[in-house]
């Protein structure tokens, strides 16, 4: 294994590192997440028009970048983690691009992927009820009814009389879900006897679809309710699709991603604190100074360097030839902690003004809460991890 990155992938950092400290300081993301859709949409053209971030793992005969995958998008994401720059680019080419790739039709591919790839077209993945992280296979099998079949609610599909598709069901915390040209949403068809989870595209602006913005912890990853009242949608790909496996599949990569982009969240506070300690004083000499401040920091430190390396190796591990090892799980579970426990200590380690509204600090505190609401807990994305390893199952361990 060559641990080393390419002269491609230090391009690919360098150019969108300085593409964002022109255009997504501290105050273009208030900004930002103040407008209607959440994000800037000039940036997200800068990044999806000229930089082609949603191009990295698609391949080339749908709009892509020929020698990219997951792992170059998600050393991009440590990028974005740093300035917690709010954009569709999570929801569009993590969770959704990859699962028309799997399922679609030829048809669907060649039709949707070349506009997600441009940017022209955004997308996302609504799955019912608080289960993202159970729908992608990293807190538990996958299998069951999390979609929400029968009497556990969730969106239900039936065939009409001509034979097209229609749903009904409410989704929650929808990542944005209340801007996206394309949803992808998960629902249950067959009733009791045939139940089964389908994946289903429901466009924009589409009768009886009712899309709107939550209020959400983090406004920098904007959430939205989906209400499905009799709406006509296009199966993806066929009956006989092994959704369970394509969700799984883009899980493990989804979470590499997120937890490079953690790590970029924590390395950015870990840095200005830093240099807040060094500058600020107390009895007469800087408050970075103290050896009790110089402890915290140093643990910070091996803390976010240990979830760089875990979220590094699940990146290349998502494009890794042999593609059977998953610990994106482990790796986000690392990540999320490494970003929970720096953001808290940068909040402390500021002072007074690291409670203020106007300072920054709360922003990376709230990112941190927000995602392990969303994508964690991290010790059940550990747990599963063990069982699925059968650390505890009475068997040899290989150390």
């Amino acid at each position: 294994m060559d641990a080393r990155f390419t002269a491609e992938q230090d391009e690919i950092r360098r150019t969108l590192r300085e593409l964002l400290l022109k255009r997504c300081g501290p105050e273009e993301v208030r900004a930002a997440v103040g407008t209607t859709d959440g994000y800037d949409p000039a940036l997200w053209d800068a990044l999806a028009g000229q930089l082609g971030l949603p191009d990295l793992a698609l391949p080339e005969a749908y709009g892509g970048v020929g020698g990219c995958s997951m792992t170059e998008l998600a050393l991009a994401s440590e990028e974005l983690g740093r300035t917690l720059a709010p954009s569709p680019l999570l929801a569009t080419a993590v969770l959704s691009a990859p699962l028309l790739l799997a399922l679609g039709t030829e048809t669907q591919r060649a039709t949707l992927l070349p506009r997600l790839s441009s940017g022209e077209l955004t997308a996302a993945l609504a799955v019912p009820g608080a289960c993202l992280t159970a729908a992608l296979g990293l807190t538990g099998d996958n299998h069951g009814d999390w979609a929400g079949g029968g009497r556990a609610g969730g969106v239900q599909a039936k065939r009409s009389e001509g034979g097209a598709w229609r749903l009904y069901g409410q989704v929650d915390q929808v990542l944005d879900g209340h801007s996206a040209g394309l949803l992808i949403v998960a629902a249950h068809a067959g009733g009791f006897a045939r139940s089964r989870t389908l994946l289903f595209l429901v466009r924009e602006g589409g009768d009886g679809l009712v899309r709107v913005r939550q209020t959400s912890l983090d406004e920098t990853r904007p959430q939205a309710r989906i209400q499905l009242r009799d709406v006509e949608a296009e199966l993806l790909g066929d009956e006989s699709a092994d959704v369970a496996g394509a969700l799984a599949g883009i899980g493990d990569a989804a979470a590499a991603v997120l937890a490079t982009e953690a790590v970029g969240a924590a390395d950015r506070v870990l840095e200005r604190t830093v240099e807040y300690v060094k500058q600020r004083e107390q009895f007469g000499r800087a408050i970075g100074s103290f050896q009790a401040v110089k402890h915290r920091l140093a643990d910070l430190y091996v803390q976010v360097q240990a979830a760089r390396s875990a979220a590094y190796y699940a990146a290349w591990a998502t494009a890794a030839p042999s593609g059977g090892e998953r610990v994106g799980g482990l790796a986000l579970a690392q990540a999320l902690e490494a970003l929970r426990a720096t953001a808290s200590e940068g909040v402390q380690l500021h002072g007074g003004i690291g409670f203020t509204w106007e300072h920054e600090a709360h922003l990376y505190f709230k990112r941190a809460a927000g995602d392990e609401l969303l994508f964690g807990p991290v010790h059940r994305l550990r747990a599963y991890a063990a069982e699925e390893a059968r650390l505890f199952g009475g068997g040899e361990v290989a150390v």
